[in-house]
């Protein structure tokens, strides 16, 4: 008997939940559900690859031994009882559907209602879904209720609450917590990442890898915002060029770490800084009045965010309270005029 693999060393509750079940016990549908970054895409791959291996398996479904034909197929990104999709979906009009193309809702349905090829279950898996419209969804409500024999559905999603209540009730629903600092060290250093990096970012990454890849790269959108961050609260004219609507989310959830390090600073706290910029903090005001107040603005910036305001008006108008706040907080020097 071949050795079987899983190769995840995180996400130890999603795998103490599979390990115990039985290929029979299967449910029809998932959803794997918490924050962006801790691993819901890679487990739920290597969930399929396990379903579609051909090694025997003597207890639970997991694992998977990486040689049979099945898993040269999976590696390879052609097998045929696989399909994928990543992100929004919509409800489409064409005839076919493949793995590696853009599928849609109607393709999904047609694919997965014709038998399986050459293993005993066909996978799909829908990563980060969203729905592009109700019309969309509902092409998949009842796919969702009476799927065929053998189909089993893995879905993502960092924020399920925007799935339909009539589809999230129709999964079972894993939940993926933030990973812990070591654990997003550890997988760092898997990737390449250079050990120093690794350990100086992984406390800020607030246990998603998909953050800690961005503060490691150090012209790309954590150095943009940061650098924002710190001109704005001089009062000159911070560039936001790096604000989008598919950016601006994890833009300011950096520029409330930032504000969070300064109130800790302006208590006297002696918690250590989550966002690395020690130095940079000793220069601004130590006046916790005006961090606390900060906090306020940022968490209004955050809810005009998740409006249809553009990222440029949200920031502007954080932009200028931080520059209002900060010029406050700095003393007043009086001119004494002395008499001629």
């Amino acid at each position: 008997m071949s050795t079987l693999r899983f190769e995840s060393e995180e996400a130890f509750g999603p795998k103490r939940f599979f390990a115990k079940l039985k290929r029979e016990q299967l449910a029809h549908a998932y959803l794997f559900s918490g924050p962006a970054g801790v691993g819901k895409k890679h487990f739920a791959r290597l969930l399929t690859q396990s379903l579609l291996c051909e090694a025997p398996k003597p207890e639970g479904v997991l694992g998977y031994d990486g040689s049979c034909h099945s898993c040269r197929l999976f590696l390879a990104g052609t097998h045929p009882d696989f399909y994928a999709h990543e992100g929004e979906l919509k409800i489409g009009e064409r005839e076919s559907g493949r793995a590696g193309e853009e599928l849609t809702a109607r393709d999904l349905v047609r694919v997965l209602s014709l038998h399986a090829y050459g293993s005993s279950c066909r996978v799909l898996l829908l990563g980060d879904l969203e729905f592009a419209t109700h019309h969309a969804a509902n092409a998949l409500l009842k796919f969702f209720e009476e799927p065929p024999a053998g189909v089993v559905l893995l879905l993502t999603s960092s924020a399920p609450g925007k799935l339909l209540g009539t589809i999230r009730s129709r999964l079972v629903e894993v939940p993926f917590p933030a990973l812990s600092t070591a654990a997003v060290g550890r997988i760092l250093a898997a990737q390449g990442v250079d050990a120093a990096d690794a350990a100086r970012v992984s406390a800020a990454a607030q246990g998603s890898v998909t953050r800690a890849r961005e503060l490691v790269e150090e012209h790309g959108l954590r150095e943009q915002v940061v650098t924002w961050f710190f001109a704005a609260l001089a009062g000159q004219s911070a560039d936001a060029a790096w604000a989008t609507r598919a950016t601006l989310a994890s833009g300011l959830e950096l520029i409330g770490l930032l504000i969070r390090d300064w109130a800790v600073q302006c208590l006297g706290k002696t918690a250590g800084f989550l966002s690395g910029e020690d130095q940079r903090f000793a220069a601004l005001p130590q006046e916790s009045k005006s961090a606390l107040l900060a906090l306020e603005a940022f968490h209004e910036a955050q809810r005009l965010g998740r409006t249809n305001v553009s990222p440029g008006l949200v920031l502007e108008g954080l932009r200028l309270a931080l520059a209002q706040l900060a010029l406050s907080a700095r003393p007043r020097h009086v001119a004494r005029v002395g008499r001629s």
